[in-house]
């Protein structure tokens, strides 16, 4: 149960009835209290039940409430521990159904029944302030403001270093240091700069990181503050106040260096950042800010946000498409290598379909615009690819509960380590252990492990035309051990072709003649193997089921099965009837072709096998996974194109719920499956599968039930998603082993654990280095995806 009171809009309230309904619904929920529907401004408040379960029985009821996406920024966001701070408090706030915030980009998704300003209100209590993505200042560039805050730190903390150390190090700097300003002197001067150092550059940490301390919730902001601002204190008080504390040196070199070097690796860190986002960036610089748009019979330049549906525009060669569209006029190879990841450019005339951000190579085409603005494929395949970019994987969902609880671990560590060597070896050391402990415990890396991979991972597989539509895919694909395929339009080319022909070649061309006159699938695949076929039909009548019969140029022409044959009387020829038994065995259509009453030619019309499939369907195999087709076509027409392909597991001829019960029987017999379809009847299936593919002009609904959305027809995409999903997920374990390790390793020589061993202990100015460079390292090593699945 729970105490809040939520107030929510909702849909569909029409009376007084309806109330009495929604009520009746929210009243079911058990414990709830304070039901009141209110027609007058669409609401309902209840009290005592959660979010989840009023907008569940709201929905059931047929008043689904008003749920508002809300995509909030939050520059506070600064390592993975803040990650369960923004999503826990923004959770708690009245009608949240679910947050994801996201580290890399520092945005927050909710879903929320209730008010924006109530989430806000949540985070800002917590110590993070948002605001909405739309208003977040375009100018402030984290890379210019770390270089920035960088710069400064550094400047002030290089005298303070080359005092200090060069006095430890070199013993003529001690004397002169001595002797020109004096001892004292140097120490008030390293106080000045290195107070400025926190004062300055360095606020943030503490401005951030003593609030969360104070409201027990601690981030790495606080493990730098407490760190810096420990080793200043004990200086400021040796210095100040030396009878407070026994003889010891100064460590303002540690804080000013702590500071300086993490904004260091901040600074990097951002800079590597900045081009995990280079995918959706270069998605988004393929659609020209303007167009050649017709108007009264001329061409003139428009800014693409006026184009509409309907307006005819012109692109010149080297020029890219500016919206999706239907060739008019004009015929050229168009390069669409930016979304499907194919690199052959594609022919494209009359009547053929172009896509926003293609690059036009030689000649002019004129276009009709059919999808404008965010209805283009090249909207949809960037909005795709931010939400894969902020996806959250099953195992980010680990991470994150770890670092959520390392923070508060981290503290009571350098708690006992202060105080141990305090006992044993007195307050300096104690200070600098405590401090090292600090300062190289900070999750960073942690945090970054994770999602750094998901977005250039994902970007990357967007340029290879695979858009992971459902963010888990990417770790489940990987594990995918049967990889099933649908036959039409996905291993085949999906429309009937001339495969076969026997007889002769005049007899053929009268056939295509009298085929121009029909529409049937089978006839205009005869009519594009000759497309030359002329003379003056006359007479022409159509047979259903059986075939067509004309005059071609005074000749009688039969086209048709042996049925039509026997119909027009015509005796079979048995060489060619032999021929075409053996075609059909095979899964084909046999066409017989008669003229003025003699049999004199065959064809066998069939779904053509795409080019590179059985190449694809050889690697799969070969990295261990079996290879599956599931097909509603006849056995022997599936059979056939299963022995081209070398495909071993063939399951034909059933409906989509028996390609339901083939995945199933597929799972429980080698583990998890991977289905790859395109029509509507595959839909079920690529629900039911472990991870379902949709292939390049798949249905909405095929699209819909899909986890992945492959922009090429070609199989070929399937093994490119395998890659990326390995790629992606080897690239995570790697950075997930570097950040525990890092810490597992370093914390404990931080805390001098080596030292009665005769070992060595990091001083804190080496923890901030190692620290921000295994920040840097996570993020780099997540760079490499950018050149993944080539």
């Amino acid at each position: 149960m729970t105490d809040q009171v939520l107030n929510i809009g909702i849909t569909g309230l029409h009376c007084g009835s309806c109330v009495g309904r929604a009520e009746a619904a929210l009243l079911a929920l058990p414990g709830a209290r304070d039901v009141r529907v209110n027609l007058a401004d669409h609401s309902a408040r209840v009290g005592g039940v959660a979010a989840t379960d009023v907008v569940t029985a709201l929905e059931a009821a047929g008043y689904p409430a008003r749920v508002d996406h809300l995509t909030l920024s939050v520059p506070g966001m600064s390592c993975a521990s803040c990650v369960s701070r923004i999503e826990d408090a923004a959770g708690r706030a009245d009608g949240v159904l679910d947050v994801q915030a996201h580290l890399p980009t520092r945005m927050v998704q909710v879903h929320t029944a209730g008010s924006a300003d109530a989430v806000m209100a949540a985070l800002a209590e917590a110590g993070y302030p948002a605001q909405h993505e739309t208003e977040a200042a375009p100018t402030d560039d984290p890379v210019a403001r770390y270089l920035r805050r960088f710069g400064i730190a550094a400047a002030l903390t290089l005298p303070v270093f080359a005092i200090e150390m060069g006095s430890h190090a070199v013993p003529a700097v001690h004397h002169w240091v001595a002797a020109t300003i004096g001892q004292a002197n140097s120490h008030i001067l390293q106080l000045v700069l290195s107070f400025a150092v926190l004062a300055g550059p360095g606020a943030g940490f503490f401005r951030r990181g003593i609030p969360g301390l104070i409201k027990a919730r601690p981030d790495m902001d606080a493990l730098v503050a407490l760190g810096a601002g420990a080793a200043f204190l004990f200086s400021a008080l040796a210095v100040l106040a030396p009878g407070l504390l026994p003889p010891s040196g100064v460590y303002f070199e540690a804080a000013a260096v702590i500071v300086t070097l993490i904004l260091l690796g901040r600074w990097l860190e951002a800079r590597a950042k900045g081009r995990t986002g280079d995918a959706v960036r270069r998605l988004l610089g393929l659609r020209p800010d303007t167009a050649e748009v017709e108007s009264g019979g001329t061409f003139a330049p428009r800014a693409l946000d006026a184009v509409v549906v309907g307006d005819v525009l012109r692109v010149r060669p080297g020029g890219r498409i500016a919206v999706d569209g239907v060739v008019v006029d004009g015929a050229t190879h168009v390069d669409e290598s930016m979304l499907t990841g194919e690199p052959v450019p594609v022919l494209k005339s009359a009547g053929d379909m172009l896509h926003a951000g293609t690059l036009v190579t030689t000649g002019t085409l004129t276009y009709r615009a059919t999808h404008v603005g965010r209805d283009t494929v090249l909207a949809r395949i960037t909005t795709l690819t931010e939400q894969a970019q902020a996806a959250r994987l099953p195992v980010e969902a680990l991470v994150n509960r770890i670092t959520a609880r390392f923070v508060p671990v981290v503290l009571i560590v350098a708690a006992v380590t202060f105080g141990l060597w305090w006992a044993l070896a007195g307050l300096a050391p104690a200070v600098v252990s405590g401090v090292s402990v600090l300062i190289i415990a900070c999750p960073c890396a942690m945090g970054l492990a994770t999602p750094m991979s998901i977005m250039v991972g994902t970007g990357r597989a967007a340029e290879l035309g695979v858009l992971f539509h459902k963010g888990a895919a990417l770790q489940r694909l990987q594990d995918a051990r049967v990889v099933a395929f649908d036959k039409t339009g996905t291993l085949t080319q999906g429309t009937p072709s001339v495969m076969h022909v026997v007889g002769d070649d005049a007899a053929i061309t009268l056939a295509a003649a009298v085929e121009q006159r029909s529409e049937h699938p089978v006839a205009r695949a005869i009519v594009a193997f000759t497309p030359a076929a002329a003379g003056q039909v006359d007479g022409f009548e159509a047979v259903l089921g059986e075939g067509a019969r004309a005059l071609v140029d005074a000749h009688a022409v039969v086209v048709g099965n042996a049925a039509m044959l026997a119909r027009e009387g015509v005796v079979p020829q048995a060489t060619l009837m032999d021929t075409g038994a053996g075609w059909a065995a095979d899964g084909y259509t046999v066409v017989h072709v008669a003229v003025d009453g003699a049999h004199v030619a065959a064809l066998a019309v069939g779904d053509a096998v795409r080019p590179g499939a059985k190449d694809t369907l050889a690697d799969i195999a070969a990295s261990g996974r079996r290879v599956a087709m599931i097909s509603g076509d006849t056995a022997p027409a599936a059979q056939h194109v299963a022995r081209q392909l070398g495909i071993e597991h063939v399951v034909a001829e059933v409906r989509p719920d028996g390609k339901v019960a083939a995945i199933e029987a597929l799972q429980d017999q080698f583990g998890p499956v991977a289905y790859v379809g395109d029509g509507i009847n595959d839909a079920p299936a690529l629900a039911r599968a472990d991870i379902g593919l949709a292939v390049n002009g798949a249905s909405d609904a095929a699209i819909e039930a899909a986890d992945v959305v492959m922009m090429s027809p070609d199989p070929g995409a399937v093994l490119r998603a395998l890659h990326i999903s390995q790629a992606t997920l080897r690239n995570i374990r790697q950075n997930l082993f570097w950040a525990f390790g890092y810490n597992t390793v370093l914390i404990p020589v931080a805390a001098g654990l080596l030292v009665p061993f005769g070992g060595p202990q990091l001083s804190p100015a080496l923890a901030a280095l190692a620290m921000a460079l295994s920040s840097v390292f996570v993020v780099t090593n997540a760079l490499r995806l950018r050149r993944a699945g080539a």
